[in-house]
């Protein structure tokens, strides 16, 4: 699969624009992505020198990126006349989903075992889950 992952919040706690604490298993879990042949393009609002600082942080640690802020390393506007700022992604990780960030540990099974966050969610229910009510004798 392609992946596009976010940075601030995601990777790291938000803290832009400095580079916050690593979230936990974040970086531990995009190297098995990789090593698993997923396709992982990061994808942030950093640009520049931040963008940059972003880059080296994660390359530091072990994590390079098939692509930066595009779908494919050599992209750009001169040699795709349909560039498009939205990547063409299978998966997208980010803090700002509905629903929040799963941890690293639920997002490696989802990607792993091609799970949906429902087929997790099954597996571990939620304590906000509510009974449904019986239905009535009228009632299919």
């Amino acid at each position: 699969m392609t992946i596009a992952v976010d940075f601030d919040g995601t990777i790291v706690e938000h803290r832009y624009p400095a580079i916050g604490n690593e979230l936990p298993f974040a970086t531990e879990t995009l190297k098995m992505l990789i090593a698993e042949h997923h396709k992982l393009i990061l994808w942030t609002v950093r640009e520049d020198e931040l963008l940059q600082e972003a880059v080296d942080w994660c390359k530091e640690r072990g994590v390079e990126f098939y692509a930066v802020n595009r779908d494919y390393p050599e992209e750009s506007l001169e040699n795709n006349n349909h560039f498009s700022r939205k990547l063409k992604v299978d998966l997208w990780i980010d803090d700002r989903n509905i629903g929040g960030l799963p941890d690293w540990g639920t997002i490696y099974q989802m990607i792993h075992y091609n799970k949906t966050w429902n087929d997790i969610n099954s597996q571990h229910p939620s304590a906000y889950e509510y009974e449904k009510p019986k239905k009535k004798w009228w009632q299919f």
